[in-house]
């Protein structure tokens, strides 16, 4: 087709316009819950074919190589100050094991329990989240203190979906250890900090018979915290600040990867881990699925709001202030679609030819399997 210069001219406005609608579209619809929707971040943990020692120290060559992460920052990001202590992670991956170690600033390093699956984060602690198939289900928590004793669970469904944490889970191959540089539980001299360092078995992250033992490439949903308390020296203990009324003041919540809302168990907020086999820099590269489910969250948060005020869900997208059911993602058109009751719903987005996703009202998200 031949168009001449004033309609070429027309032809490229009508496009910019519609382009800008389309920039516009996706602003609008996502205005409210930008804090949920700030980009999480990734690490590229390489591979490794000899076994780490874990004992503390990070003296191992491979340790030496790997790439610290960005400093922690606050759990809602930049709506909070930033952390006052540095906290930063390491990751290395071998052919059976996930390992993690972690460096802590802190001037006065403290513990008092000891008992295993005691709540660790009623002491200053270090804590993993893992959730190997990135459904925001069937994930995992670990919390270590400064005597390295150990919290471990595992969530089939996050709280707010109404699940519960399985205590008596065990991850019977962990080992883990920890080095205080100064003096444990001794305020009366100033300490560097306290590393921990871990081990984590793939048998151990997978269910049943199945062992998630990673790929070149594959990309897993993983984040840290910190927790700190704000303490003072009593009878020679570090002693939990509280108010006037005797309660103890709210904990610091220090995160890798900013969640934006003060709750950890938040899986599709977490970063990114991508395992590679390859030598050298790699860069992360995200995969477009999780562009798709970024529209899946947005009607998943729109309806869990609807339902807290009209104690229903929405049964159309319109409803939900969503005008259009073709979204652009990258350069593809997507499509947007629901099928929902007041008591329940279910969510789709899908490429045209291409694999599509959904998400239920329990946050389950899954690919969605085409009928032939």
């Amino acid at each position: 087709m031949k168009l001449e210069a004033g309609s070429k001219k027309l032809f490229f406005v009508v496009c910019l316009v519609f382009l800008a609608s389309d920039d516009v579209f996706a602003q609008s619809i996502f205005k409210g819950f930008e804090s949920l929707f700030t980009p999480p971040l990734s690490y590229v943990v390489h591979h490794i074919n000899s076994a780490i020692v874990i004992d503390g120290d990070m003296n191992e060559p491979a340790w030496q190589q790997a790439e610290w992460t960005s400093s922690f920052t606050d759990i809602e990001g930049s709506l909070r100050p930033s952390p006052k202590y540095n906290t930063q992670v390491k990751m290395l991956w071998g052919d059976t094991c996930l390992y993690i170690a972690a460096h802590l600033t802190e001037p006065q390093v403290w513990a008092t329990l000891k008992q295993h699956d005691q709540v660790i984060f009623n002491d200053n602690d270090f804590e993993v989240f893992v959730n190997p198939d990135g459904t925001s289900h069937h994930y995992y928590e670990i919390e270590f203190n400064a005597l390295n004793t150990v919290f471990d669970l595992y969530m089939a469904k996050p709280y707010r979906n109404g699940g519960s944490a399985l205590i008596p889970f065990n991850l019977s191959g962990l080992r883990s250890a920890v080095k205080v540089d100064g003096t444990l539980n001794n305020p009366a001299d100033a300490d560097q900090g306290w590393t921990v360092e871990m081990a984590i078995p793939f048998r151990d992250l997978s269910l049943g018979d199945n062992v998630q033992i990673p790929v070149d490439g594959q990309v897993w949903r993983i984040n840290f915290s910190r927790v700190e308390w704000d303490t003072k020296v009593e009878n020679g203990r570090n002693i939990r600040l509280t108010d006037d009324k005797g309660h103890r003041l709210p904990e610091h919540n220090w995160v890798w990867s900013a969640q934006g809302v003060v709750n950890m168990h938040y899986p599709e907020r977490w970063g990114y881990l991508q395992f590679t086999k390859q030598d050298g820099p790699v860069a992360f590269v995200l995969p477009y699925s999780e562009q798709q489910k970024k529209y899946l969250w947005l009607i998943y948060y729109k309806q869990k709001q609807w339902f807290d005020k009209y104690h229903r869900y929405a049964v159309s997208l319109k409803q939900l202030g969503i005008v259009s059911r073709k979204v652009k993602i990258g350069n593809l058109l997507n499509t947007l679609s629901m099928e929902a009751t007041a008591h329940q719903f279910m969510v789709f987005v899908s490429q045209q030819g291409g694999v599509g996703y959904h998400i239920d009202q329990d946050g389950f998200v899954q690919q969605t399997k085409t009928v032939k």
